[in-house]
């Protein structure tokens, strides 16, 4: 099978069942946009065939139209480019229900314009599909799908004479058409409600998250070409009461647009301070470094430095081992804020690396302004790199940069013996992935590396 087409039914599986990968709803929105896709693509391929019965070829065009943006739209949700999908989904549907409103489906004496009511559903769908958006597209995309309802709704012109389907089949569509765009308006108001209900419950519960101290952190080791542990990743998980432990992406996304990341972040960056101190008591684990996430919101805060260094001053440990993780989106705004805190933070000895390099949002001179320490190359560069040659070309690009700017790289997302090897033949000295080791609670990274010091063999027979 193709490299591609394999790819591509990869993507298939992981977004459809991917019980890891996000809030109920995020899973929900991914489900309809491939239902949707699939059914531009059945309904383009079944009324096309029917209308090409009755020889009506100019709406055989519009349904080969909606079979092909069907297709791209697919194509799109399972390389996971959602916003891509979406708007594929909505300009497509919004040009073919306009186009049939106006051109075959004209209001006459015996029968009404119904294809416009799917605008409706399209605009109410919109507020659910670009939730997550800026609120310019979210609502822009809403309003023009309400918009051209009103228009076609308040006017009985025929703006085109001459292509409107006869009234045999026009009529029983009518009452097919009001039907179907009534089920599919109350469906997605269900699904506005549920989702605003779904949010608020999860906010309240993340709120008492912070207060019953129910998060904890769990650690990935970052190792090097020899297997030796040069520290760790700390990620945040949720211990919740009922549901066990639960996964960041579930809850990340609605504790940035809440605000609640950061008290959340605040809260990582104390127990990662702890650690620390605690590990520098020890003596392999003294010279470990601990890599923090730090939200874009969170590093935005007038405090957010102040209340850093005050953590520093109350943990005894090199602030060196500590590693700030960076994002590229994070460098596209207010650049002169973000490097005048990267330089007070370095100054005081604090490490920073850029998280998912690769990914197309930062520039070389952008790299050169900042006080960067590592580059991480994204994950989804080396699960394809060998396989993608593109992929290759990239991770290769990555570590040449890094060499030549004198920064550290480490690859993320390393699973097999093959991609390791690849990684190293290749150059690249820092590693971090299942193949080493899942994210697991403190006491299991340092089991982990007792078991190796005692002379376990490791996934990559290294030593600590």
């Amino acid at each position: 099978m193709p490299n591609a087409a394999a790819r591509l039914i990869r993507q298939w599986r992981r977004l459809w069942v991917a019980p890891e990968l996000g809030l109920l709803y995020h899973r929900r929105e991914r489900r309809v946009r491939l239902l949707t896709s699939a059914m531009m693509i059945f309904m383009g391929v079944v009324w096309g065939l029917f209308f090409a019965s009755k020889g009506l070829w100019l709406v055989v065009a519009m349904d080969a139209t909606l079979f092909s943006f069907g297709l791209i739209s697919l194509a799109l949700t399972c390389l996971n480019q959602r916003q891509a999908a979406n708007l594929v989904i909505f300009g497509s549907l919004l040009v073919i229900v306009i186009g049939n409103a106006v051109l075959l489906d004209p209001p006459t004496a015996t029968v009404p314009r119904s294809t416009h009511l799917y605008l409706l559903a399209l605009g109410v769908a919109a507020l659910v599909a670009f939730r997550d958006d800026d609120p310019r597209l979210r609502y822009g995309v809403a309003l023009s799908c309400l918009s051209a309802f009103v228009v076609l709704a308040a006017t009985t012109a025929n703006f085109v004479p001459g292509y409107a389907l006869p009234d045999a089949i026009r009529v029983p569509g009518t009452w097919l058409q009001t039907l179907a765009a009534t089920v599919m308006l109350i469906l997605l108001v269900h699904v506005l409600l549920t989702d605003a209900t779904e949010r608020s419950e999860l906010e309240a519960e993340l709120v008492q998250a912070l207060v019953l101290h129910q998060f904890e952190l769990h650690y990935q080791p970052q190792v090097d070409a020899r297997g030796q542990v040069l520290g760790a990743e700390a990620l945040l998980r949720w211990q919740h009461p009922t549901r066990g432990l639960v996964m960041p992406g579930q809850f990340i996304d609605l504790a940035e647009q809440s605000g609640l990341i950061v008290p959340m972040g605040q809260w990582v960056l104390e127990t990662a301070c702890a650690q620390l101190q605690a590990w520098s008591q020890h003596p392999v684990r003294a010279t470990w470094c601990l890599a923090v996430n730090i939200s874009q919101r969170q590093f935005r805060q007038p405090d957010f430095v102040p209340q850093l260094l005050e953590l520093l001053q109350r943990h005894s440990f090199s602030p060196s081992r500590l590693e700030l993780e960076l994002t590229e989106t994070m460098l596209v705004e207010d650049m002169d804020d973000i490097k005048l805190k990267m330089l007070t933070l370095a100054a005081h000895g604090v490490t920073f690396s850029l998280d998912d390099f690769g990914t197309g949002y930062s520039s070389l001179s952008t790299l050169k302004r900042l006080p960067l320490n590592k580059l991480k190359i994204d994950q989804s560069f080396v699960a394809d790199v060998l396989t993608e040659p593109n992929s290759a070309a990239i991770v290769r690009m990555v570590l040449a940069l890094g060499s030549t700017m004198n920064l550290q790289v480490i690859a993320e997302g390393v699973e097999t013996q093959e991609q390791h090897g690849f990684l190293l033949d290749n150059g690249c000295q820092q590693f971090q992935g299942y193949l080493f080791s899942r994210p697991v609670p403190v006491s299991g990274l340092e089991g982990w590396v007792e078991g190796l010091r005692a002379g376990l063999p490791g996934p990559v027979g290294g030593r600590v």
